[in-house]
């Protein structure tokens, strides 16, 4: 009896850990779950062989879903944007390991607005003329070009709130806000450089329908994050196989050219999300500093406390 009770607690722990061998890769909903396994799965295969790992895609139809999924450890590693990254640190116990690298060498992305070709919508001055008459499809609220960029320096820096700015405004990933643009389904739309890349790919005469009337400043590439609860032997395949992959093997470069043009990924940490933090809190500032509804008394507080925590970045 006592030896069959050794025996089953050893196959207990032989299951236990080789549960904790699984890992499921969490990405952010950028358009359809279907492009985005099309894209990824020959790099999950690869890493599955490479490392002994069990690795599973998980897609959630919001930013928020991956986050969350994180949290409540449903999700151990993740592409990210570097806002849902900065909101996965704080929130979820996840730390950013690694960034993309674009296959041209340049060190970033853009974010747009864009409208469709006929449309008299030329630049953001146009825009806030006639936002009462237009629609505006916004980005997920954890999307980095896709909210944060352009409600920092397109609303905020204008003083302009687009949930009073515009006659109507919903909220979607970036492939449906484009092809709601390119088929006059919405006036004006957020989107990035890299989505409208890959549209030209797989649907350019969509691509040719759509005209950017705003681009922001460069935007830091994607981090990968993964939970800081991981084995830390389960953490060093994880950075060993993304620090190595696609840097020789001609199959491995295609693979990575096929998810955004990418050459690899490099190491990186949550150093990355300071410019991102920065962002977000220049943009509660903005919000705090035209708020009527706050004594001058509590404005000033709140207006101290968000230039300690910007001072504290430097």
């Amino acid at each position: 009896m006592f030896k069959k009770s050794l025996t089953a607690l050893a196959l207990g722990l032989s299951l236990t850990g080789a549960m904790a061998q699984d890992i499921s890769f969490g990405f952010i909903s950028t358009e359809s779950s279907q492009n985005i396994k099309s894209d990824w799965q020959p790099l999950i295969d690869d890493m599955e062989k490479q490392t002994g790992l069990k690795v599973k895609a998980f897609f959630a139809t919001d930013y928020a879903g991956i986050i969350e999924g994180m949290r409540f450890n449903k999700v151990q590693l993740a592409w990210m944007g570097n806002k849902s990254a900065m909101e996965a640190v704080d929130r979820s116990n996840a730390e950013v390991f690694a960034q993309m690298v674009n296959a041209d060498g340049t060190q970033g992305y853009y974010s747009h607005l864009i409208v469709h070709k006929d449309s008299p919508i030329n630049n953001l001055d146009d825009m806030f003329k006639n936002g009462k008459n237009l629609s505006f499809g916004n980005g997920d609220p954890n999307s980095t070009s896709g909210f944060l960029v352009p409600s920092f320096y397109v609303f905020a820096q204008n003083k302009q709130d687009p949930k009073t700015l515009f006659k109507v405004m919903r909220s979607a990933n970036h492939e449906t806000n484009a092809l709601a643009v390119a088929n006059k389904q919405v006036d004006v739309a957020t989107n990035n450089s890299e989505n409208l890349e890959k549209l030209q790919g797989r649907q350019p005469e969509k691509v040719k329908d759509i005209k950017v009337i705003w681009t922001s400043p460069l935007i830091a590439l994607d981090p990968l994050v993964f939970s800081k609860g991981l084995p830390e032997a389960t953490k060093t395949k994880i950075k060993n196989f993304f620090y190595n992959y696609a840097k020789t093997d001609a199959r491995e470069k295609e693979i990575v050219m096929k998810i955004s043009k990418l050459s690899g990924f490099k190491a990186s940490t949550n150093d990355q999300l300071k410019p991102i933090r920065q962002l977000d809190l220049f943009g509660k500032r903005n919000k705090i500093d035209a708020d009527t509804t706050l004594s001058d008394a509590d404005k000033k507080t709140k207006l101290i406390e968000i230039d300690q925590q910007l001072a504290a970045l430097k």
